[in-house]
């Protein structure tokens, strides 16, 4: 019988301690107050340690052996850490048919699926505020013919940058002048709403990279995005098919910020100082507990045994183990599914 995991385990106060006793979870705040979790009576499916936390073995030793889920955030509620049970690379087909899918033809495939995918969403976001959205993608991607791998890349990436700069060039005029960037920065941007979009992005991350792991596909070997070490193609992949949903959230979300709920924070990188600017940590506690909410939000996909929608989170994980059928063969075809607004 599945067992149904009902309950999250959100421990993002300074001073919280998470313990053990008699099969019980024991959550317990710095003021003293305790809440119990029975293991079997309130099952838990995620528990989300923050820096500034305590956690005793006693309960990371039954997260573990119960494989639960757990997420390790710093104090800025990045993520950074997880608990993997050791049986979870234990099924290596899936694996072995990912590598194969590298000189069978089907990474050619997998590659303009999740371009395609991505701006599909992308698409469907700017449609739904009214905003012009890029025609006949799917037909230029699918009529990129190269040979080689690393060359299709190159052009998939060429043309989804060109797209990602009309997206959130339109994009960013939903979000309040004051707090509006001038063009969309990854990697160590300096600016406030560039930097919440990478929190959320990043929480997206651990969402799709849990998924692919318990779906036994190995995150490391991508087909949109090469192969590099420390990168987990895959799971980059994998969250372009969900970003355009977390923008929508944070469309929502930031429309009541000013510049007043941003702090500068003095930063060294690469052996240079200069002043990033960041949500201040009352709201970065807010904004992270109502993402961890937004991936329990119902889509109108229907889940592939029963019911009519499902939860975001349950969409990514049903995609992930659709995709290991399609590499085993199961499928004939792996088309990712894209929510309507």
């Amino acid at each position: 019988m599945t067992r149904v995991k009902s309950a999250k385990l959100l421990l993002d106060g300074y001073g919280s301690y998470l313990g053990m006793e008699k099969g019980c979870f024991t959550v317990k705040d710095k003021q003293g107050n305790v809440e119990r979790y029975p293991m079997f009576e309130k099952e838990i499916g995620e528990v989300v340690l923050k820096s500034g936390n305590t956690v005793s073995t006693g309960a990371l030793a039954s997260l573990g052996f119960w494989n639960i889920d757990v997420l390790v955030l710093t104090q800025k509620g990045r993520p950074v850490a997880m608990l993997k049970n050791l049986e979870d690379d234990s099924h290596v087909e899936t694996r072995i048919c990912q590598y194969e899918a590298l000189k069978n033809g089907k990474a050619f495939y997998i590659a303009k699926q999740f371009l395609i995918g991505k701006i599909e969403g992308q698409n469907r976001l700017l449609n739904k505020y009214g905003l012009k959205t890029v025609p006949s993608a799917s037909q230029r991607i699918n009529s990129f013919n190269e040979s080689d791998l690393v060359m299709l890349r190159r052009r998939l990436n060429h043309f989804e940058g060109k797209v990602s700069q009309h997206y959130f060039k339109h994009v960013f005029q939903l979000f309040p002048e004051s707090i509006r960037p001038s063009n969309r920065k990854g990697f160590k941007a300096y600016d406030g709403l560039n930097n919440v979009f990478n929190l959320a992005y990043k929480l997206l991350f651990w969402k799709c990279y849990r998924a692919l792991t318990k779906c036994h596909l190995e995150p490391y070997l991508g087909f949109l995005h090469c192969i590099q070490p420390t990168r987990a193609s895959l799971v980059c992949d994998f969250v372009e098919l969900y970003r355009y949903l977390v923008d929508d959230f944070l469309i929502d979300y930031c429309q009541k910020l000013s510049s007043r709920d941003f702090v500068a924070k003095t930063e060294t990188f690469n052996d240079k100082k200069g002043k990033r600017i960041y949500l201040n940590d009352g709201l970065t506690r807010d904004l992270t507990r109502k993402l961890h909410e937004f991936f329990k939000r119902n889509v109108n996909i229907r889940r592939i045994k029963r019911g009519e929608k499902q939860e975001i989170e349950t969409l990514i994980n049903e995609e992930a183990m659709l995709l290991g059928k399609y590499l085993r063969d199961e499928r004939k075809e792996w088309i990712p599914r894209i929510v309507s607004f």
